[in-house]
């Protein structure tokens, strides 16, 4: 027990002492030759040229927190400003955190606290059971329907399931959360990042109001300055911005329905998860590629923070969503990113030319219905948990679109159908 503890502590001991820390204010930011790390130009080539052709407007690939690749694309550039979509929730989480080790924003405090009575249009007693910690993890029992996911109106939110009993994607409750931290701390969410995150690590992000979400923005670079800040656990040079334990908290599972989820932060390496506007729970990790120790912000369109503690590692991707119609866009095309990143090292001899998902090679992935897949029988679960039995090896013709899990004899996948 004490070796391993030793270990540990000489390991963390080795991360923090190599880690560098972009200037508060200016546009300093060290950088790193990619061949330092092996990275094979014609790679780095091939990598760019994925990006390219899935809509990105900026990539940042750091270790040890200086810049090892940064590619901009279509006229954009390291101060070209950028939306974050969902990718911003983590950053709403942080700031909660800023709050909860302040004393001002106790997780167990029933939410009405700081939204007022009949925020919602449940009777008192469900509404007062509904709790900060509730919004956190997606766990508010409320309706997420399409039609009124985003809508913070009291007539919208409903009453779907018990509170902590049904994990769903919902933008709602989390939206409120800007109302939760203005009470609590009496500043706006924006004043408060300016003085517990721009003062103390240079980060500049606003929200602005579109329709009922808020939405950050900010350039690339503080994009992947937050980035930085999760890869050491919430601390910057020598403060501590986001309070440990609640970092601990934030970055595992928060709750037994979806573990690949923390509070507003995806995991990787779990078992099993969920994804929006589905109650189906898929087997394996959620970004097939990436280190089991990843953790990641990520928002519609493929805006996305991927940070690694073991390789010391963070990325971001920032763009338009490429030309598809899969719903699960930033799962699949952080995958298909992690693919060619685990293949920059020039000694890596597995994969040459330009990547793809190695997925697609056991089915077409999105696949068209009629359209012949890889294997001859299986089974179909829809997000619902529907069973679609199969035998002639074609996706069958009267499927509906949607995504799927495809399970064969020894293999479970996702499959996306398009009309």
């Amino acid at each position: 027990m004490r070796l391993y503890l030793l270990i540990f502590f000489l390991g963390t001991m080795t991360r923090l002492q190599a880690q560098y820390f972009p200037p508060t204010t200016g546009d300093q930011w060290d950088t790193l030759s990619p061949q330092r790390f092996g990275y094979c130009n014609d790679r780095i080539d091939s990598l760019y040229r994925l990006l390219d052709r899935n809509n990105s407007k900026a990539f940042i690939l750091l270790k040890d927190g200086k810049i090892v690749l940064e590619k901009y694309f279509d006229q954009f550039t390291k101060d070209s400003i950028w939306y974050w979509a969902s990718a911003g929730k983590t950053l709403t989480a942080a700031v909660v955190g800023v709050l909860n080790g302040q004393g001002k924003l106790p997780l167990t405090d029933p939410s009405s606290k700081y939204l007022g009575a009949g925020w919602t249009s449940l009777s008192k007693s469900r509404e007062d059971s509904i709790t900060v910690w509730h919004q956190l993890t997606m766990t508010t029992g409320l309706d997420d329907a399409s039609a009124t996911a985003d809508c913070t109106d009291p007539a919208c939110l409903k009453y779907k399931a018990p509170v902590g009993k049904r994990w769903a994607y919902h933008n709602a409750p989390y939206t409120l959360l800007d109302q939760v931290i203005a009470s609590a701390s009496g500043k706006t969410l924006n004043q408060v990042i300016y003085s517990e995150f721009t003062l103390s690590m240079g980060l500049k992000v606003l929200y602005f109001k579109a329709g009922d979400n808020n939405v950050a923005f900010s350039t690339p670079r503080n994009f992947a300055r937050f980035g930085v800040l999760l890869l050491n656990d919430g601390k910057w040079v020598s403060k501590q911005i986001i309070p440990s334990s609640y970092f601990a908290a934030m970055t595992a599972s928060s709750q037994n329905l979806n573990p690949s989820y923390g509070y507003l932060t995806w995991l990787n390496g779990k078992d099993k998860f969920m994804i929006p506007q589905s109650q189906f729970r898929f087997n394996g990790d959620c970004m097939p590629g990436g280190p089991s120790d990843l953790i990641m912000a990520l928002g519609k369109d493929g805006q996305q923070i991927h940070v690694v503690p073991s390789q010391n590692m963070v990325w971001i991707r920032m763009g338009e969503a490429p030309d598809t119609k899969n719903p699960l866009v930033s799962f699949d095309l952080g995958a298909e990113i992690w693919q060619a990143i685990n293949t920059l090292n020039c000694s890596n001899t597995s994969v040459e030319g330009d990547f793809s998902i190695s997925r697609d090679a056991f089915f077409p992935n999105p696949a068209y219905r009629g359209q012949a897949i890889s294997v001859e029988s299986g089974t179909l679960t829809d997000m619902m948990g529907r069973i679609y039995p199969f035998s002639n090896g074609t996706v069958p013709a009267d499927l509906r679109a949607g995504v799927y899990q495809l399970q064969s004899k020894d293999r479970v996948e996702k499959l996306v159908v398009l009309d």
